[in-house]
């Protein structure tokens, strides 16, 4: 990524997509999306959990911290988007699933 500011805007844009998806898609499934100082939580009553998106700066990643489990999200220049370098999920694609798997049913964002 070349610069600290260009990261963080398209960090930002990323998270506030996915927010307001989470926060369509949450009304149906059960749990409810917080976006507050750069960082994303979802939160789920039944089963109870909490995960985690936030931009990490320093390294030019989104994590993602989800079913006892870290994923850290690339800049793809040719994809104009934080792609999962070991599947090539987008952040969307990837939360959908983490949550699918957490609900036990497939959720689309």
């Amino acid at each position: 990524m070349a610069d600290a500011s260009g990261f963080q805007k398209r960090a930002d844009s990323a998270l506030e997509s996915l927010f307001e998806a989470l926060t369509a898609a949450g009304d149906n499934r059960g749990f409810e999306a917080d976006f507050n100082a750069g960082a994303l939580t979802i939160e789920f009553d039944d089963p109870p959990a909490k995960f985690v998106v936030s931009p990490n700066a320093p390294v030019g990643q989104i994590w993602v911290s989800a079913n006892v489990k870290s994923f850290k999200l690339d800049w793809n220049d040719a994809r104009g988007e934080f792609v999962l370098p070991a599947t090539g999920q987008n952040l969307k694609q990837l939360v959908a699933e983490a949550i699918s798997t957490h609900l036990g049913a497939k959720v689309e964002l």
